[in-house]
């Protein structure tokens, strides 16, 4: 915003619900009186308005008709010129003088007109001439009352701006291909006529010349205007105002100067050279302001109450140089710049004393109360009654009508059970936003409600369904309801966002069926416990065979979709086997075996259960999870790329023969349509494949999701870990909940574990030391990734411990434990003597480098 002001000397406002653009204001003496008008806003200020029946494109003054240097009024219509006289009479009365309007002559035009232009064309003395350019880019020229010809700018597609240089005969315009564009008149006039233009190559040598461009000159932007200026005899300028720049150019198509303008400009004036060399500008922008510039420095900007589409400088009786700006919508006002005095003047302030000693006593009461809030943990302390509760229920019973709809699990009946999540204010609320989630591929029926609690201790229950839809298992059974709504304060009056949520776990019947066991499998896992074994009927009675008593201590599951489990109990031992045929589906039953015997013991009034895992952590089989979603990125980034490349060749092909089909003489298409539709059928193919391997993708992560919950679950039952460090290892490995080409699994958890076994799980200060590239990218391979991982695995073994307190740095004693075999740890130690050495270097050269320097991918990446 402007500190200054235009000052309105005069103003008003024309027309009702009409729109203007530059070409509707013109200031001229057109009634030839040699006096302007204007003192105030007064009853004679409009002095004519005549309605003429067709919408006006634009006004120009100038001497129109033969046989007189008068000045008339030329009004440009969409197919049609009308030239006018306006004339004065003077008034004997008090209603003032009186104006008419009388019709010289007028031209009816073939071809919907844009704009025009006028000038002594040709060098004539004496009259103008008036050039009208049509929509489909021709330029007629008429000589006054006669037309004289038409001409057709070679490669037009829309109209542009257009202008006329007295000084070099040439016409002046911007093309669609956003180049500035300079015709001789006399080119014009010798050049093919216009209506001849479609005929044979032997016309065109015979009936004229071809028409050809004098010079110019590429801008890059679409023109709004072109304004030609000339304050010496010697050399004229070329202003062009672009969308995002105004350029300044000599007659020959020379760059001059170019101005980058901060905002959008609407119209701009050069007005005058206030010292020799220099030319001033008025640009109006969108912003309501209006910029004195002098070449590309900026002189004045002041404030306008509008934005303006055309702007004009006067003089008006004794004041010279007054701005006339008209708005889209009909505001017309005349301006001046400048200031009015201002009679505020600022109270004396008093001045006191400073009492240093009271300062010090109240900085050290301050400080006193910080030390206090710190001691005491987050400051502000959270209520103790929340403003809203959630509760969350799932039934018991599937539904008696399913809801699954659209599913994709072959012959499976797919059931589906309903969720009920109540809320219960406190306050009044009035948006309140529901959000539920739960992990694909189950979906919900509905997962967004909204409420409005208009009075405190209201109840509202909302209902959903949820069933599976894809034939893999999902990653998790918990779901999560989200309520988001915000608090008013006093300092917030609008209100402070808050968040409550409640979770809630879908049964396992929700998708899995009894199975039958299975006594071979490729993939098994034994859990011990200190409790003595539990009958498997007992623990999943949904699931238990009554007609099979034999069979207590074995019990089979069968996914929807078409996977088996197989859960054992053993007799005389305290130990309990999962098997299965893939690796991740084990994860379901484990975690549900475990939660159910904690529930079941609890029951029983025994506290003191646990489970522990003393075989070997599964490396490989996770390892061989991670190898299959990785390759299905990389197959996603070629893809990608490929169809890229398909789709700019089909851009270029669909070029080509448009160009062909543009061109007037018939040529061959050389088998254009044959390659585009090859082109066309490969884009197809290749965004199904690229569709295809987005939903493998999809599924490959659920299932690698599942397997890193198992490969948790079972170094935390492996190594004993506090909730607190598996909610460490949980953030380590499940960063994401959607995989995404940009940001992926691996990078994020390499990342995560990287700085584990920077920190809390370093063995040496050197390892502290090191620093990891910053740089988030996607690996080459996936060795680096389960060297980590390994990595992680032997830390833990060795009596390693996560912890992300301040502590956590320190370097702690590694106890190997008998019969284990360390794991070589060449990455890590390779990069650090390797930084080592740099920093060595750096010391001894006094360089210092802070910033890793980009893969060579990324810089391709970066210039493609």
């Amino acid at each position: 915003m402007s500190l200054f002001k235009a000052r309105d000397w005069w103003s008003t406002v024309l027309g009702e619900k009409e729109e203007f653009d530059q070409g509707c204001l013109c200031l001229a003496d057109v009634d030839n009186s040699g006096s302007g008008q204007g003192d105030g806003a007064q009853a004679e200020d409009l002095l004519l308005e005549v309605h003429l029946r067709d919408p006006i494109l634009q006004v120009e003054v100038g001497k129109f008709v033969s046989g007189t240097e008068m000045l008339h009024l030329a009004v440009l219509h969409s197919r049609k010129l009308c030239v006018y006289s306006v004339s004065g009479t003077l008034g004997n009365v008090e209603h003032g003088n009186q104006y008419q309007l009388k019709l010289m002559y007028e031209h009816n035009l073939q071809r919907t007109a844009c704009n025009m232009t006028y000038g002594s064309f040709g060098g004539v003395k004496g009259r103008d001439l008036i050039c009208i350019q049509s929509m489909d880019g021709m330029l007629m020229v008429f000589e006054q009352e006669s037309y004289a010809f038409g001409r057709f700018l070679p490669g037009s597609l829309l109209p542009g701006p257009l202008a006329y240089s007295s000084r070099t005969d040439s016409f002046i315009t911007v093309s669609s291909c956003r180049q500035v564009e300079s015709y001789k008149y006399q080119v014009l006039a010798f050049a093919t006529d216009a209506d001849k233009r479609q005929e044979t190559e032997q016309q065109k040598l015979g009936s004229g010349k071809r028409l050809v461009v004098d010079w110019a000159l590429n801008i890059g932007e679409q023109a709004l205007d072109i304004c030609i200026v000339s304050f010496n005899q010697s050399a004229s300028s070329v202003f062009v105002l672009g969308e995002r720049n105004f350029f300044c150019l000599k007659d020959n198509g020379q760059i001059r100067f170019m101005k980058k303008l901060d905002c959008s400009p609407s119209c701009f004036l050069p007005y005058c050279s206030v010292s020799e060399g220099t030319i001033n500008t008025l640009i109006g922008n969108h912003k309501n302001m209006l910029h004195v510039y002098q070449d590309v420095t900026l002189k004045w900007a002041t404030q306008l109450p509008h934005i303006p589409v055309a702007v004009r400088v006067g003089c008006f009786q004794d004041l010279k140089g007054v701005i006339v700006t008209l708005s889209d919508d009909g505001r017309l006002q005349c301006s001046y710049l400048g200031t009015d005095p201002s009679l505020f003047q600022a109270p004396k302030v008093e001045s006191r004393e400073l009492n240093y000693d009271e300062l010090d006593v109240e900085l050290k009461e301050l400080q006193r109360i910080i030390k206090v809030v710190k001691s005491q943990g987050i400051w502000p302390m959270p209520e103790k009654e929340d403003d809203l509760k959630v509760y969350a229920m799932v039934s018991s019973n599937f539904d008696p009508v399913s809801q699954a709809t659209d599913v994709e699990i072959g012959t499976d009946v797919v059931p589906s059970i309903t969720v009920q999540v109540t809320l219960q204010n406190r306050i009044v609320l009035p948006k309140v936003k529901l959000s539920i989630y739960v992990q694909p591929p189950l979906v919900l029926t509905c997962d967004q409600f909204t409420f409005e609690f208009l009075a405190p201790e209201m109840i509202s229950t909302v209902s959903f369904s949820v069933y599976l839809k894809r034939s893999y298992t999902p990653s998790d059974l918990e779901g999560n309801a989200v309520v988001s709504y915000s608090k008013p304060t006093d300092r917030n009056p609008d209100g402070t966002p808050r968040v409550v949520q409640c979770k809630f776990r879908l049964p396992l019947k929700l998708i899995c069926l009894p199975g039958q066991p299975s006594k071979t499998a490729n993939h098994k896992l034994t859990i011990d416990t200190n409790q003595s074994p539990v009958s498997l009927p007992s623990l999943f009675p949904g699931f238990a065979n009554q007609s099979d008593d034999d069979q207590i201590n074995v019990m089979g599951f069968r996914f929807l979709g078409g996977s088996r489990v197989t859960l054992l109990a053993s007799k005389t031992s305290q130990r309990y086997r999962i098997q299965s045929e893939q690796f991740e589906d084990l994860w379901l039953i484990t975690n549900e075996l475990i939660l159910r015997l904690q529930k079941y013991f609890e029951k029983q009034g025994i506290k003191d259960f646990a489970s522990s895992f003393s075989g070997s952590i599964p490396l490989q089989e996770y390892f061989e999870l991670i190898d299959h979603h990785f390759e299905l990125r990389i197959n996603g980034e070629k893809l990608e790329e490929l169809l890229s490349e398909r789709a700019v060749q089909f851009r270029a092909i669909q070029r080509r023969l448009l160009t062909r089909f543009k061109d007037k003489t018939p040529a061959p298409l050389q088998h254009l349509d044959v390659l585009l539709d090859g082109t066309y059928k490969q884009v197809i193919a290749l965004a199904d494949a690229v569709e295809e391997n987005q939903g493998n993708l999809f599924q490959a992560f659920t299932k690698l999701k599942s397997a890193t919950h198992l490969m948790i679950l079972l170094i935390g039952l492996w190594q004993k870990l506090s909730a607190d460090q598996i909610a460490i290892l949980e953030a380590a490995f499940l960063p994401l909940q959607e995989d995404m080409q940009e940001l992926g699994w691996e990078e994020t958890v390499d990342a995560a574990i990287s700085h584990l076994l920077k920190t809390c799980l370093s063995k040496s200060s050197k390892e502290q030391a090191l620093n990891l590239n910053s740089q988030l990218n996607i690996p080459k391979d996936t060795s680096r990734l389960k060297k980590h991982i390994t990595l992680l695995c032997d830390r833990l073994a060795k009596g390693g411990r996560l912890c992300l307190s301040n502590d956590a740095a320190a370097p702690q004693t590694m106890v190997m434990p008998g019969g284990c075999t360390p794991i070589p740890e060449s990455d890590l130690e390779e990069r650090s003597v390797e930084q080592n050495s740099t920093e060595l270097f750096t010391n001894h050269r006094h360089l210092i480098a802070e910033t890793p320097v980009p893969e060579v991918s990324a810089l391709q990446g970066v210039s493609e």
